[in-house]
């Protein structure tokens, strides 16, 4: 199947065909024929399956072909709503929007806090088609007179579970009761527990559903392994892995902004350029380090899982799970940043001794084992780790004769070079690009 198949029209097509793009993913070609349509949705999907273009594409359609037949002139005036949890990802939407609607002549807007409101402001009185917004600012650009929802005819709640975990969830329902009752809907949510489907029930108008397994955006899309290393030993290891990929893009998760920081403060003694995004740094900072990584600037982002919300860089190398995500959803979610459209991700994890059950949850919930790295020069043998109270000293018995884990050169400890085998012991390989095409 290829998007001509979905009855998109020629204007986006173009757009699609410039971003190189020619299948869609499987939650493109199940949902924008449904919404093309004119029917509500309730989609279920993890980060990086393409739910973004699967959402956007339609809109960017319907508004298209409505202006163009009442042939209208003057300000335009709001017809779509797309609410998201944070700044980051607003600003992705954008992005995707301004992509696919540049032959279509469409506006768009984005709104978010932690910044002026002056810019906001004054490209809401030009005048829009698409408005995309965190509902903090939403409420209060509404409270102040600058934003109408009257005429809005297209609403997207996205991420609605991170709603809910950010405690945005009364005023996503401040936000419903002033859109019109008659408008298409649409629902995304990686996962849906009872409040989300309560929500669901109140937005959305005998919807369709359409939904996209864990298990396939992480099994067939990413390559993922695990290393077994006492915590002390981490950030050695993480120096070892990017010195072994110096041209590598590479995303590296940590479970706090304390702990964002120490890792970049380590990787800078070891002359590894490196910067940090989390909640203390400012959205203009935080913007700024983005792009500067998308430009190739530095090869290692140190992100928070909020932070990195919205994060998308094509041609991503490699995801690197500092520490093990202690909700295995959020597993999913991370590794979704690499292995994006028609590319193959690649996903490293390092596991202690005290986050062994972290890495069963996760396992469970893929339906897969992980396979085990364990020929690197910091591998503990005792079940993922021993205790992280102190460093642990070096094995006595292991040697290259007796040891069961083969013993490599130091010119090849921890390589990636290698194919990827299913169920074995194996390296990642990923491609090894200083370029990246925009996405």
């Amino acid at each position: 199947m290829t998007f001509s198949d979905l009855g998109i029209i020629s204007p986006i097509l173009k757009a699609i065909e410039q971003q190189g793009y020619t299948e869609p993913t499987p939650i493109q070609a199940q949902s924008i024929p449904i919404l093309l349509e004119g029917h509500d949705l309730l989609g279920s999907a993890q980060t990086g399956t393409g739910k973004t273009a699967a959402f956007t594409i339609p809109i960017i359609q319907r508004i298209f072909l409505q202006r163009n037949k009442k042939k209208k002139k003057g300000r335009r005036v709001l017809r779509a709503l797309i609410i998201s949890p944070t700044r980051e990802l607003t600003i992705q939407i954008a992005e995707n929007i301004s992509i696919y609607s540049r032959h279509t002549g469409g506006k768009n807007v984005v709104i978010y806090g932690g910044v002026s409101q002056h810019k906001q402001t004054s490209a809401l009185r030009n005048g829009a088609d698409i408005l995309i917004a965190t509902p903090g600012r939403l409420l209060d650009l509404i409270g102040q007179g600058y934003i109408r929802l009257n005429s809005i005819d297209y609403f997207v709640l996205d991420e609605a579970d991170q709603m809910l975990d950010m405690g945005f969830i009364h005023d996503i329902k401040k936000i419903i009761a002033k859109l019109p009752e008659k408008r298409q809907s649409l629902f995304f949510s990686a996962t849906m527990p009872q409040a989300i489907s309560e929500l669901s029930d109140q937005i959305l108008n005998h919807p369709k559903r359409v939904t996209i397994a864990p298990e396939q955006t992480t099994a067939e899309k990413v390559s993922q392994s695990v290393y077994f290393v006492s915590k002390p030993d981490k950030n050695d290891l993480l120096k070892h892995l990017v010195s072994e990929n110096p041209v590598a893009s590479i995303l590296v998760f940590s479970r706090t902004k304390h702990g964002a920081d120490k890792i970049v403060k380590a990787l800078h003694k070891s002359n590894i350029k490196s910067e940090a995004i989390h909640g203390n740094k400012s959205q203009n900072a935080r913007q700024k380090t983005l792009q500067r990584f998308k430009k190739n600037k530095f090869s290692v982002l140190v992100a928070t899982d909020i932070a990195a919300r919205g994060i998308d860089v094509s041609k991503l190398s490699l995801v690197i799970n500092y520490d093990l995500p202690n909700v295995p959803e959020t597993y999913v979610h991370r590794i979704g940043r690499t292995g994006r459209a028609q590319e193959i991700g690649e996903a490293v994890s390092f596991c202690s001794n005290t986050e062994k059950k972290y890495l069963g949850d996760i396992q469970k919930l893929i339906n897969q084992k992980i396979p085990v790295i364990s020929d690197h020069p910091f591998y503990n043998p005792k079940d993922g780790g021993e205790s992280d109270a102190k460093k642990p000293k070096k094995p006595k018995n292991r040697s290259r004769s007796s040891s069961s884990t083969p013993r490599v050169s130091k010119k090849n400890r921890g390589s990636f070079k290698g194919k990827l085998k299913k169920n074995s012991k194996r390296k990642p390989n990923f491609k090894k690009s200083s370029k990246r095409k925009k996405g």
